[in-house]
């Protein structure tokens, strides 16, 4: 799952020791909607749905 430079940014404002769940979570969010990269829309969309 490719990532954009922004989407990647926001990312990194997670705390670091669940940043990869966090991840894995997102990438699982934007494939089950047939996205193929992770945009800043994306993330949102992804982190307003597990907040």
């Amino acid at each position: 799952m490719e990532w954009t430079s922004e989407a990647e940014a926001k990312l990194k404002e997670i705390p670091f020791f669940v940043r990869p769940a966090a991840r894995k979570k997102i990438e699982k969010f934007a494939q089950e909607k047939g996205e193929t990269t992770i945009t800043v829309e994306v993330y949102q969309q992804a982190k307003a749905k597990f907040n």
